[in-house]
């Protein structure tokens, strides 16, 4: 699976349970919520990366200026470090394409 356009469907349940699992030590994915270790993810679709106010990004992840859609995020997903290298977050990533399309259905409602 190279792309978004080839990923398996998404189920939004089966993201809710790896965002529990995988990303709310570091996120909260609802607007307005708070900072942890990771930004606030409410209103990620469409938002240039290092932009979230409040919150202290690395120098790489405000340079990278990539704008988080499906696409980007499936790649992304797949090895942040990679994707953006120099990036604070220590997430190794989602191997499974099934999985990075569950996460990102789970996100598309719960960040909008």
């Amino acid at each position: 699976m190279s792309s978004f356009a080839d990923a398996p469907k998404g189920d939004a349940k089966k993201g809710a349970k790896i965002f529990k699992t995988k990303c709310s030590q570091c996120h909260i994915a609802e607007k307005g919520g708070s900072h942890k270790q990771g930004p606030n993810l409410g209103g990620l679709f469409g938002r240039q990366s290092g932009t979230q106010e409040g919150y202290a990004y690395s120098k790489a992840n405000k340079e990278k200026a990539v704008i988080w859609g499906e696409e980007t995020l499936y790649d992304y997903l797949l090895a942040p470090k990679k994707y953006i290298p120099g990036t604070k977050m220590v997430f190794a990533g989602l191997k499974k394409p099934k999985d990075r399309a569950d996460l990102i259905a789970h996100l598309k409602k719960a960040t909008a």
